[in-house]
């Protein structure tokens, strides 16, 4: 299983939220380009980075530190937040990005969604955040109409490689994530599923890679010391 440590860019920093309130922001380093080597260094090869501005304004703020931490590491880089349209897609693959994830617009811009997946491939994820079930957008401050299994289903109908999914609950809470819900998906569908959210022990890593999971994001657990990030690869095996 392929691990994901995670910066969420704000103000050219680097920040963390819980359950995604951008009232309730932790700032964690000033300088994410030197976050980006320290998980490199400790054996990462995959990074997963949000632009938290990006995800407000539909625009890319951030998008210089971006393009330095993939320009400077050896990382696989793959970045959300915000991105709704084709300009803002091969702005960051021009950058050196190797996936960028579409969140509100693969849930509300279907003609777009498919332009992207037909011109770029297996460059192109979707992220599933959920909320109470359902599939939330807009900086999850709204719900949509799709619940979890549907919009999965859709994506996977409409040739989408790879779906980053995020209970919302869990987020930022370090209560453990949501095995139940992976495991359902695991079970039901083979696109390749990322699990985000309340990953915070080395325990809920190997359950994750036990069932097969492609990939699993580390946030808030690598800024705590909660999970060691070599620790954590071992794990992964």
């Amino acid at each position: 299983m392929k691990l994901f440590p995670a910066i969420d860019l704000y103000e050219k920093k680097a920040v963390r939220l819980l359950f995604g309130d951008y009232n309730k922001m932790t700032v964690y380093s000033d300088d994410p380009l030197s976050v980006a080597r320290d998980f490199e260094s400790k054996g990462m090869t995959c990074i997963h980075l949000v632009d938290l501005e990006g995800a407000k304004l539909g625009t890319t703020p951030n998008i210089d530190i971006v393009e330095s931490i993939a320009k400077n590491t050896s990382l696989f880089v793959e970045i959300g937040g915000g991105i709704r349209n084709m300009e803002t897609v091969d702005k960051y693959l021009n950058c050196g990005v190797d996936r960028v994830i579409l969140g509100t617009a693969a849930v509300t811009d279907e003609g777009f969604l498919c332009e992207a997946i037909k011109k770029h491939g297996d460059k192109i994820a979707v992220g599933a955040d959920v909320k109470d079930g359902y599939i939330a957008i807009k900086g999850w401050l709204e719900t949509s109409k799709y619940t979890l299994m549907e919009f999965v289903e859709k994506m996977q109908g409409l040739g989408v490689k790879n779906i980053i999914c995020t209970d919302i609950s869990k987020d930022g809470a370090m209560n453990g994530t949501n095995l139940v819900m992976y495991a359902d998906l695991s079970s039901r569908f083979t696109v390749d599923i990322t699990a985000s959210g309340g990953v915070s022990t080395l325990e809920d890593v190997r359950m994750l890679a036990k069932m097969g999971i492609y990939g699993a994001i580390i946030g808030k657990a690598y800024y705590t010391g909660a999970i060691d990030l070599k620790e954590a690869a071992e794990a992964a095996k």
